[in-house]
């Protein structure tokens, strides 16, 4: 910006030299009747008139053309402040605005991702806890209710253990939000996650006079990390407690080089119109959109997936995993 102020100025200058000297010039090569003295000073005031209008005009141009970006770039700058995150880059031509414009739009990005990051982490934990911690409470107000010491002992442990897997999942969320390193995968018991959710789900399920029964195979293990498989299979089970009716089935079974679980339910079904676009994010249906996306999106990165099999009821959901016993083969 530096080289084309200096630019600008010099060609102002050398423009009202020009028109200002022609005159001198003309007398000084002759080419002017100096004995027409009045003609002479009509020439030098045109031209002058001239030089100053044209310097004037020029002036005005080059101001604008710096003028123009910068308030461009205030405008930017005051819109990324109001957390705007939307900035589109200058090309001014001038290479120093240019330069911060693209640093603004490089922020601008960075904080849209971090606005998104915190919003999908916000709505994720949200719906990941709020169930386990409703169960929980439950367990407590028993525990308060009942009188023989060795049941409160049990219900305690119990709840002791909701509370570790509840910071188990918040940390798990939280390093998903950052994307970086997360636990690695490792064979995980299929056994050993169902039976937790069994204890961790049960008082829910029994408030409304419905259980969770297992069948299937046993003994079974996963690519995946036990978190994982936890989230995936808690939001199925909040999805039947919330939209289904009676009791809810779980079978595990291996197939081929994968595990599949599907977890069934009864009720009324998925409606026609919601059930292509239940994995959506932006689906809202009380609790079952933000959570099967956020489910699906966890079986992904484990090299699974999660389908709707059945969307009349009884509904059925399918998860595929990667069998740990395929991989040690």
């Amino acid at each position: 910006m530096h080289g084309a102020l200096l630019r600008s100025t010099l060609f102002t200058v050398v423009f009202a030299m020009a028109v200002f000297g022609a005159p001198l010039l003309a007398l000084g090569l002759g080419l002017v009747d100096v004995k027409k003295a009045d003609l002479v000073i009509a020439y030098v005031t045109l031209f002058t008139l001239l030089a100053v209008v044209g310097a004037v005009l020029l002036a005005r141009n080059q101001a604008r053309r710096f003028a123009v970006p910068l308030e461009q770039l205030a405008d930017q700058a005051e819109a990324l402040g109001a957390g705007i995150a939307t900035v589109e880059r200058l090309h001014s031509g001038l290479p120093e605005i240019d330069r911060v414009s693209a640093s603004l739009a490089s922020s601008a990005t960075r904080l849209q991702r971090a606005l998104s990051t915190e919003r999908d982490f916000a709505s994720d934990a949200s719906h990941q806890l709020r169930t386990p911690l409703t169960a929980l409470l439950m367990r407590l107000e028993e525990i308060t209710a009942t009188q023989d010491l060795r049941d409160a002992q049990e219900e305690a442990t119990l709840a002791i253990e909701q509370v570790e897997r509840l910071n188990v999942t918040v940390d798990a969320l939280l390093a998903r939000a950052r994307q970086g390193s997360s636990e690695s995968p490792r064979p995980t018991s299929v056994d050993a996650v169902i039976a937790g959710l069994q204890r961790e789900w049960q008082p829910t399920f029994e408030a409304q006079s419905r259980s969770v029964q297992v069948s299937g195979d046993r003994g079974l293990r996963v690519i995946a990390t036990p978190v994982a498989l936890q989230q995936i299979l808690a939001t199925l089970l909040e999805n039947a407690l919330v939209h289904g009716d009676g009791t809810v089935e779980i079978d595990a079974r291996r197939s081929g080089p994968s595990v599949v679980l599907e977890v069934r339910n009864a009720g009324p079904g998925v409606e026609p119109g919601l059930a292509p676009h239940i994995f959506e994010r932006s689906v809202s249906t009380r609790s079952t959109g933000l959570g099967l996306a956020l489910a699906r999106d966890l079986a992904e990165r484990y090299g699974g997936r999660l389908d709707l099999l059945r969307a009349a009821s009884p509904v059925v959901f399918a998860l595929f995993m990667s069998s740990a016993d395929e991989v040690d083969q």
